[in-house]
């Protein structure tokens, strides 16, 4: 039976009744189903907010995060997908694929593994306070947003060496 927009839940009964029983059978389940709603989407969970801090000197590289995915069995899973959320003011920031040592991870320790690293780089004559924000997006659905709060000092500041992993 064809459903015709517009037309009311009865006037559908009353029109497949005048074909006979099946179609009354097929036109209720139709008519049902017109009226049932769909579910409702199931919505995501807000990101998680980390702030976190790096100091270096102005006009270098200062590295600001490491992400990777190591595995229980000291594997290295899929990486994060990773969006410049709030870029810095006084700077930039890029990301750059390489070899990881994971220190972190007691059972998996001087493990080498497949990672981002994530630097700033102020303008050269910049010295104060930058911020970046970036969205780290895990494989197994996990977000998260990272606030970087970034202390520039001059070239012989000392701790340019940038976050500790």
């Amino acid at each position: 039976m064809m459903m015709v927009r517009g037309l009311g839940l009865r006037r559908q009964i009353s029109a497949a009744a005048a074909l006979g029983g099946a179609a009354l059978a097929g036109a209720l389940a139709t008519a049902a189903m017109a009226q049932t709603p769909a579910p409702a989407p199931v919505p995501s969970p807000a990101p998680a907010t980390v702030e976190r801090s790096a100091k270096g000197a102005s006009a270098k590289n200062i590295r600001v995060g490491v992400y990777l995915n190591v595995q229980p069995d000291c594997s290295s899973g899929a990486l994060p997908a990773i969006r410049l959320v709030n870029p810095p003011s006084n700077g930039t920031v890029s990301i750059k694929r390489g070899k990881v040592t994971a220190t972190n991870y007691k059972r998996c320790l001087a493990l080498e593994v497949p990672g981002f690293i994530a630097f700033y780089q102020s303008k050269p004559d910049f010295a104060g306070t930058d911020v970046v924000t970036l969205e780290i997006k895990y494989p197994e659905g996990r977000t998260e947003l990272q606030r970087i709060t970034i202390n520039v000092g001059s070239s012989g500041a000392p701790g340019a060496a940038g976050q500790k992993i």
